[in-house]
């Protein structure tokens, strides 16, 4: 993670974390104290000055402390100055100051010394908690939010606004959360922003490269839910949590989004828009996993490039990309995912003039879609550097894979249309027959429609010389059926338990 990222991340991981996570009691003392707790089993080290008068609890310098999860990097963060005010009908009020800084700190494992200040402004911001000391309810709502990245010192050295900023507002933000507290601090919440706008901009004073994004979001929705350990381990160390009962599942939609991007470099200037008509986010991580997907609904990409004369323009109806993974070392075997989707995508005609100025090539919309699914064995500890040093420089294989299946893999394009699924076993006592590979079992249907016209309309082209043509369609011939429907071929692939490869029960290897 670079310097800047870690700045940016963890400076606003600190202060979303400390303007919600203390809506947890209907007393003063008992929210501040559950607010710490949360903090705690988060991995912060927190301390602050404390100081009451009649119902208000004030909350001044507090600091907030973490270890990165690998190597020795650290952060510090403060807070000026937050108050807990006990309403007398068995709610507290939380009040942070409409203008405040946040300043954080971070030691490198480089060496290098990083501090910065995060600039927050609110209008209209309500914090109300209810309920009893096991069970927490709060609700909150704020006319805008704003963070804004202030100084920045990177070894005693500077950079200034001119070289690095950053700035995030929310627009009529509004959400609901519930808290219970046991051995795992269950949490549930839910939330709404009406706009979300970023700028932020970065300059390379060595190289001269630039780069500037601006954007927004709009009518995004969340909702989340979650249980983190209560029992003093570190959040650090993942594999302990996660044994202890961690689980995070969240998703976040919104409406509409749109980015620009302007950059500037040696290579040449270049700019870059997109927008959607809405999307999703979805995330799990738990004992089983990490499970992440993201999509876009009528994705729009129009971009300037260097070294490209001519403008890139694309257009798609769907974009998708999902993957999950285990996370534990295992003796068991886990499952495994990976899928992405570029569904109905098309290119401007000044593209497809470039290289099919006579239109040979259908120009209808196309989609490129991969669903793959498996089981494997995870041989180390993601999360144990002494593990992952060591495994780095033995060489060694990181886990085991056992089974694969191609749910689904579509290439429509051009006149043609390629589809297939499979299933696969692995060997792994067996690394000989397939030269250090797992020798594999199983088989996999593929099916082509429009092959031939493909291969006439790139002969057509110049594209391919006809004997190149003659040759394809020979291959066809040696290793796929003719189908009932015109121009479509089928084939089925297998490899048998004794290595053979075989193509339509035929040996071919």
């Amino acid at each position: 993670m670079s310097k800047f990222s870690k700045v940016y991340f963890t400076s606003a991981a600190s202060l979303l974390l400390g303007t919600t996570a203390g809506f947890a009691d209907v007393t003063n003392a008992d929210v501040w104290e559950n607010w710490q707790g949360y903090m705690t089993s988060m991995g912060y080290e927190i301390s602050a000055n404390e100081s009451v008068s009649g119902n208000v609890l004030k909350i001044t310098d507090v600091t907030m402390q973490m270890d990165f999860t690998l190597g020795n990097d650290r952060m510090n963060a403060t807070m000026p100055e937050i108050q807990f005010t006990e309403q007398g009908d068995g709610s507290v009020h939380i009040t942070i100051p409409e203008k405040t800084i946040f300043d954080v700190d971070l030691t490198l494992e480089s060496g290098e010394a990083v501090s910065t200040s995060i600039g927050y402004s609110q209008d209209g911001l309500n914090m109300i908690v209810t309920g009893d000391p096991d069970n927490f309810n709060y609700a909150y709502s704020a006319n805008a939010l704003d963070m804004t990245l202030g100084n920045l010192t990177v070894d005693d050295e500077t950079i200034g606004p001119d070289l690095a900023r950053a700035k995030v507002s929310l627009k009529d933000v509004n959400g609901n959360s519930t808290i219970s507290t046991s051995e795992l601090r269950e949490y549930s919440q839910s939330g709404s922003i009406g706009l979300i706008t970023y700028d932020v901009a970065f300059s390379d004073p060595e190289t001269g490269s630039t780069i500037k994004m601006e954007g927004a979001l709009r009518e995004l929705a969340s909702n989340s839910i979650g249980s983190i350990p209560n029992t003093g381990i570190k959040a650090q160390d993942v594999a302990a949590m996660l044994d202890a009962g961690f689980a995070v599942n969240g998703t976040a939609a919104y409406q509409a989004g749109n980015m620009d991007i302007a950059f500037d470099g040696p290579d040449g200037a270049g700019t870059a828009t997109t927008s959607s008509s809405g999307g999703e986010i979805v995330f799990t991580m738990d004992g089983n996993g990490l499970r992440y997907g993201v999509g876009q609904d009528n994705l729009a990409i129009n971009a300037l490039m260097p070294d490209i004369p001519l403008p890139i323009t694309l257009n798609m109806a769907t974009s998708k990309f999902n993957v999950a993974m285990p996370l534990r070392k295992s003796d068991d075997e886990q499952d495994f995912a990976f899928g992405f989707t570029m569904g109905d995508f098309t290119v401007s005609d000044i593209l497809w003039s470039m290289f099919d100025p006579a239109a040979n090539l259908p120009r209808n919309p196309a989609t490129l879609a991969v669903d793959l699914s498996g089981k494997a064995k995870i041989l180390f500890d993601f999360f144990d550097p002494d593990q992952a040093a060591a495994l780095e420089s033995s060489g060694a294989a990181p886990g085991e894979l056992n089974a694969l299946s191609l749910n689904s893999f579509v290439v429509d394009a051009v006149g043609a249309r390629l589809t297939a699924t499979g299933d696969f076993t692995f060997d792994n006592t067996d690394l000989v027959s397939f030269k250090g590979m797992p020798r594999p079992t199983g088989g996999i249907d593929l099916k082509l429609v429009g092959g031939n016209g493909l291969l006439d309309n790139l002969v057509n082209m110049g594209i391919l010389p006809e004997q190149q043509s003659m040759g394809a369609r020979m291959m066809m011939g040696l290793f796929a059926r003719a189908g009932t429907e015109p121009d479509t071929v089928t084939s089925k692939i297998e490899i048998n338990d004794a290595g053979h490869i075989l193509a339509n029960g035929q040996r071919i290897q």
